[in-house]
């Protein structure tokens, strides 16, 4: 895939128009079927090589009897790549020449992806054939097949397929033939704001890693699934303004800016550079929440959930607008991206001009907890939105000890983290920047939410590493919601719980029922509704495992979080170090099999992909602080690391862990200095 567009293809490479084949862009599929016929027979496959995140190629060949031999004398290569193009190559490995019948069967629905999620395909679209091309219109939506190769082929067109044939190719022995393809289309009036494949370079560095395999490997193909995951908000700030680029959160079902999603990848390559946290960023405060609207749940200061290029039907009573606010952590995050950004060194200019627009963000965080009665950040789910708008956002993600489902409205557990963070954070950037009065305020309301957590959260554990443990939310009135579950993993780098607590904490996380020895689980194995392949009750999530193996570094629970990234990293080497979206969570033993990917899993996806840099982060212990002019290094990787091309305050910057476990950094920017943790 490249962002905006994918194509899915079974392994043989033939679209047949079952499943999710096709080729999709902008959230529609644009063909379903493609379908060869080499002499009115399907090619023998062989094998299938991505060649990179954005292209795959299927190798088939073609056997005929009359050879007087079982060696395939004809190969059929197809190389396919996600912005819509398909180069075809026929080889003659023989002596004698071969003359062929070669034909292409195209069909579409050109129906949403949300469509195709949901298992419906679409009723086929008439087709229409036009010179070297096939075309399809139908709802506003267009498409079209063109060979952008000689020689010309017959075109044929139907009700439900046409057909692009090559009636007699004439291969000499030892020659190749090859046609080219491109498949174009979408809506016939696209919004204006929708996002578009980035014209610039990816806004990061690349950096050298060199010690652990495992790690180095994750962090190469993470940063290649990122750059295919790019994608470019139309809107500037100024008309010859810089490009600004962000991740979309995953294909196949979420090539878009997705607010959540979007900052955590953004936070999580701050150490390459603060470029993609600024478009990041721009691309979000531009839409804004600004007025009240149900439909949307908008208000002003809320930061966007998901953009879509229009209103969008899931299923199950589910319809969401195309600029869509229903996340209740997307606003924190988006304050705490700015502050962090600050720290790793953004522009004075656009700190300052950002600014504005996190405050606003802050006021709504504030305003909602003062509206509940609990002081907590809450949500409140309207009817045909989603039910549940932390990031378990599925619709059983919230279960008790029990097993029992628990809606909303509810004020989840690391939400309240996130508020404390963005209110502290956004509190020191006001306060560098001399406003102490604002600063001031927002550290007392800070204080009173931490008390509050204090005196809600907490439970006490009949059993179990420690003896207590902080609830997965607490509903309406107050009572906590029971039982283990990952999300505490959030809370530790966060700052709104006691170093006693994060020692609670860190005992869960590394204990068995959340730790499967291949990463942390959703939810404790230990507890009645787990299950190792459900969405939010018991898989394994590659960014979850990450953040909370930074939070154990930067609380200094090194021992529990190298259980933790020593799992990840093993079962990294078995999705080839591409990770997944999310994984099962079946327990590691000695012979147990290899962890195996979530059904319907996203990869390449956003904050997954990103997951390899954070992990290399809180490994190598950095932590800069931009009011102090402080960089600290606290190594609790085990082994030695090098790593080169980090960045910090535009300077490039190299960052080492000698064999005795030393942190060592290379020359700083002017006025900064190491400190060792």
């Amino acid at each position: 895939m490249t962002a905006p567009a994918f194509t899915a293809s079974p392994r043989n490479g033939q679209l047949t128009g079952t499943g999710v084949d096709g080729f999709y862009d902008h959230d529609r599929r644009l063909l379903h079927t493609l379908r060869l016929l080499v002499d009115g027979r399907e090619p023998e496959p062989i094998g299938v090589q991505p060649l990179g995140p954005d292209r795959v190629k299927f190798t088939a060949v073609h056997r005929y009897t009359q050879d007087g031999t079982d060696d395939p004398s004809v190969i059929v290569e197809r190389t396919r790549t996600a912005g819509g193009e398909e180069s075809l190559t026929i080889r003659n490995t023989g002596t004698l020449p071969r003359r062929l019948h070669v034909s292409l069967t195209t069909a579409t629905d050109l129906v949403s992806v949300a469509d195709v999620k949901r298992g419906h395909r679409g009723p086929a679209v008439p087709c229409t054939a036009g010179p070297m091309s096939l075309s399809w219109v139908s709802r506003g939506e267009h498409a079209q097949v063109t060979v952008a190769s000689a020689p010309a082929p017959e075109v044929s067109a139907g009700r439900e397929e046409g057909t692009l044939t090559w009636g007699a190719v004439v291969l000499p022995g030892n020659s190749s033939w090859t046609a080219r393809l491109t498949v174009t289309g979408g809506a016939e009036t696209a919004p204006s704001d929708q996002p578009v494949a980035p014209r610039t370079p990816a806004p990061w560095t690349e950096p050298t890693v060199r010690g652990d395999a495992r790690l180095v490997e994750l962090v190469r193909s993470g940063l290649q699934d990122l750059d295919a995951l790019r994608l470019a908000d139309p809107l500037r700030t100024e008309p010859d303004g810089p490009e600004d680029q962000f991740i979309a959160a995953g294909c196949p079902w979420y090539l878009t800016l997705f607010g959540r999603d979007s900052i955590w990848s953004a936070r999580m390559m701050l150490p390459l550079g603060t470029d993609l946290a600024r478009g990041t960023l721009w691309a979000l405060a531009r839409r804004q929440g600004t007025a009240h609207d149900l439909f949307r749940e908008e208000a002003p200061g809320r930061i966007l959930h998901e953009l879509r290029p229009a209103d969008t039907e899931h299923g199950h009573g589910l319809r969401l607008p195309s600029r869509y606010y229903g996340s209740v952590d997307a606003t924190p995050l988006f304050v705490t991206l700015l502050v962090e950004a600050w720290h790793w060194g953004l522009p004075d200019a656009d700190v300052d001009a950002l600014l504005p627009f996190a405050e606003r963000a802050m006021d709504w965080v504030v305003r909602s907890c003062l509206q509940d009665e609990d002081r907590l950040l809450r949500y409140h789910s309207r009817s045909g939105g989603l039910r549940h708008q932390s990031w378990k956002d599925s619709a059983d993600a919230v279960r008790d000890a029990e097993g029992r489902h628990v809606g909303p409205p509810l004020a989840v557990c690391e939400v309240q983290g996130y508020a404390y963070e963005a209110a502290v954070g956004l509190a020191g950037l006001l306060e560098h920047r001399g406003r102490h009065d604002h600063a001031d305020e927002l550290r007392y309301w800070a204080g009173a939410l931490r008390k509050r957590f204090a005196e809600l959260f907490w439970i006490p554990a009949a059993s179990g590493p420690a003896l207590r443990y902080p609830a997965v939310a607490v509903g309406q009135k107050g009572e906590p919601v029971t039982g283990a579950a990952s999300n505490m993993g959030h809370l530790l780098s966060t700052g709104i719980i006691d170093p006693a607590a994060c020692a609670d904490v860190a005992a869960w996380l590394a204990a068995p029922g959340l730790s499967s020895g291949w990463g942390l689980r959703s939810r404790s194995a230990d507890m009645p509704g787990f299950n190792p392949f459900s969405y939010h009750g018991g898989a394994v999530w590659t960014h979850d495992t990450a953040i909370a193996v930074h939070g154990l570094c930067s609380t200094g629970h090194r021992r529990e979080a190298l259980v933790l990234a020593e799992g990840l990293l093993d079962a990294s080497a078995h999705f080839d170090h591409r990770m997944p979206e999310l994984y099962g969570g079946e327990t590691r033993e000695r012979f147990s099999p290899p962890p195996l990917p979530y059904p319907a899993t996203c990869r390449p996806q956003g904050w997954s992909a990103a997951s390899g840099m954070a992990l290399l982060t809180a490994l190598l212990g950095l932590r800069p602080d931009a009011s102090r002019r402080v960089l600290t290094v606290a190594p609790a990787h085990p082994a030695p690391l090098l790593v080169e091309g980090l960045v910090l305050a535009g300077h490039t910057l190299d960052v080492e862990i000698t064999a005795a476990g030393e942190g060592k950094c290379s020359v700083l920017p002017d006025g900064w200095r190491v400190e060792n943790g």
